[in-house]
């Protein structure tokens, strides 16, 4: 208790927190089902993976605090904090992401208090912002290319050898006409195609001009609002990890044209590579897509990969890319090159959700639930306590200071489990704590009774304490594995609130367990050796003549009887 006390104080988390229902806002309970015509199934990779782009769709509604958890094996519970319209949330969760491929017009460096950008002219003669061409997430020497292809003898402007197909944009070099990058490297100005209508466009170069993507809300919101058919602006990071923001054209590539896409090793060079095919339609779209990039200059020679307003990754073309394969190498290990896998596979959501669930709670109407809640566990406490004292008088003591030490144990531990494991207080799980207060006081009644019964029996009390513990103790222990159980067999087979229930009614059982071993136990042994019980004072609980003990036995040697006559 004490341990946990001063965690709880040192660590600053005094209060437990409050879930949806406390706090008030939305929880949608979404249950996944395979996507039709994908491989993938209701598997753990799946579920994480439409986990991570339900978070990130959560997060770009500006949302703080939003959580998304995976519950059981097929479903998924989000919980957004109030103060978010429950529509757009409804709509940002339950839908398929959106993944398209969208040509570069421009990009350029992005900082918290970056200057006005430089311009200069490109062919056609008109400005255009500063720009680098390093591409998201794309060291030196990444690309891709059409599988079973061979790096050709041409050099790039690394000096370097690029294959026919795709290479992911190498690390900037430097440039006279500059703006400066976040590291300190300077960033060439981008040559903008007199074709471009995102270009020529005011209002765009401007939004463009204006973008600062190490703003989160203008991060956020740069992509979202934007239509397939329209140019739009949009913010990513480049292999140092630096937020670049792009001009992009309209979507030339839907991502439901991805027919499949993993990252897999390579075991002849020993590398991983992200292997990418699309279907049919897609085969032909990449195709043109790619043979009309690749006569651009830098950096209209490259797309973006945009996944829900975010560019998550900007490859550069040399040459057209038959037949819908295509694999990207490089600097890949084996989590970025599955992650970019997941991502290009499953833009669309690798499972279809239902909508099993929407729960809108005010706070408001939360708190006054909590109190009526602590108000029906308050009577119920007082009624076990009045109970306790009236039947038990003496031993009512250590009934409540057993209770006490539950309570203490019980709110500590629930402070810390929040920032801990991300357990949060709903009105299921205070339920779940008044219950418990029946649980507990059991086990406290089923050991006095023991001890009672050996009393009735004649012995005096020090004695009756341990030989009653071995008999209460199984009987408490069997008791309290019922329980658990019946908590872990809610908590597996339930979702949703439901399974704060029964995660509070698991931990109480638990700790009661703890209580009655290491405190009352070991404090009845104590109390014992007073005057006040050792004596078996009236008002103890423990008298003999209130609990109508009889003498004990003795045993008398007996006479055996003759079986010859007697003689006169």
């Amino acid at each position: 208790m004490a341990a946990l006390t001063g965690g709880m104080f040192w660590s600053g988390h005094t209060t437990p927190r409050l879930g949806i229902d406390l706090a008030g806002g939305t929880t949608i309970t979404l249950k996944a089902e395979a996507e039709p015509g994908k491989e993938g199934a209701v598997n753990e990779t799946n579920m994480n993976t439409a986990i991570g782009i339900i978070e990130r769709r959560v997060n770009g509604l500006g949302v703080q605090e939003a959580e998304v958890q995976k519950q059981g094996t097929d479903n998924i519970i989000v919980n957004i904090p109030k103060g978010t319209d429950e529509e757009q949330a409804r709509q940002q969760v339950g839908t398929t992401a959106q993944l398209y491929f969208r040509p570069v017009v421009a990009v350029a460096a992005s900082e918290p208090a970056a200057p006005e950008p430089s311009t200069s002219t490109g062919p056609s003669g008109s400005p255009s912002p500063s720009a680098s061409p390093s591409g998201k997430g794309g060291d030196e020497g990444d690309k891709a290319t059409a599988p079973g292809s061979s790096p050709s003898p041409s050099a790039t402007t690394q000096g370097r050898a690029v294959t026919d197909a795709l290479k992911k944009a190498p690390s900037p070099s430097g440039s006279p006409s500059a703006a400066p990058s976040p590291s300190g490297s300077t960033l060439p100005a981008p040559a903008v195609s007199p074709s471009a209508d995102p270009a020529t466009d005011p209002g765009l170069q401007a939004k463009f001009a204006a973008l600062n993507c190490a703003d989160p809300k203008q991060r956020a919101s740069a992509g979202k609002a934007a239509k397939p058919t329209e140019p739009t602006v949009a913010c990513g990071r480049n292999g140092l990890g630096q937020w670049e923001k792009y001009l992009l054209g309209p979507s030339e590539l839907d991502g439901k044209d991805v027919d499949d896409a993993k990252g897999v090793l390579d075991s002849q060079r020993g590398i991983w590579i992200v292997q990418l095919e699309f279907n049919g339609k897609g085969s032909k779209e990449f195709a043109q897509i790619t043979g009309r990039l690749a006569g651009q200059a830098e950096p209209q020679n490259r797309f973006a990969i945009v996944l829900d307003g975010e560019v998550v990754s900007a490859p550069s073309v040399d040459a057209a890319i038959p037949g819908g394969r295509a694999e990207i190498s490089g600097s890949f290990n084996q989590e970025s090159a599955q992650d970019l896998g997941n991502i290009l596979s499953y833009g669309a959501l690798p499972l279809s959700f239902e909508e099993q669930s929407v729960t809108t709670v005010t706070a408001a109407l939360g708190g006054e639930q909590l109190r009526a809640g602590l108000i029906a566990g308050a009577i119920g406490l007082a009624l076990v306590i009045i109970y306790l004292v009236v039947y038990y008088r003496g031993l009512s003591l250590i009934a409540i200071l057993s209770l006490g030490a539950s309570a203490v144990l019980t709110y500590t531990i629930m402070s810390l489990l929040g920032p801990a494991i991300g357990f949060a207080l709903n009105l299921p799980a205070v339920c779940g704590a008044i219950v418990a207060i029946g649980i507990t006081a059991d086990s406290f009644i089923v050991y006095f009774e023991r001890i009672r019964d050996e009393i009735r029996e004649g012995r005096t009390l020090r004695p009756a304490v341990e030989r009653a513990w071995p008999r209460a103790r199984r009987t408490i222990l069997v008791s309290d594995f019922v329980s658990f159980l019946a908590a872990a067999v809610l908590f597996i087979v339930t979702v949703g609130k439901v399974q704060g229930f029964a995660f509070t009614l698991g931990l109480t059982t638990l700790l009661d367990v703890v209580v009655v071993f290491l405190f009352t136990k070991p404090l009845m042994t104590i109390l014992a050796r007073g005057k006040f019980f050792g004596g078996q004072h009236p008002w103890s609980g423990l008298d003999p003549k209130r609990l109508g003990a009889q003498p004990p036995l003795r045993r008398t040697r007996r006479v055996a009887a003759t079986t010859e006559p007697k003689e006169a």
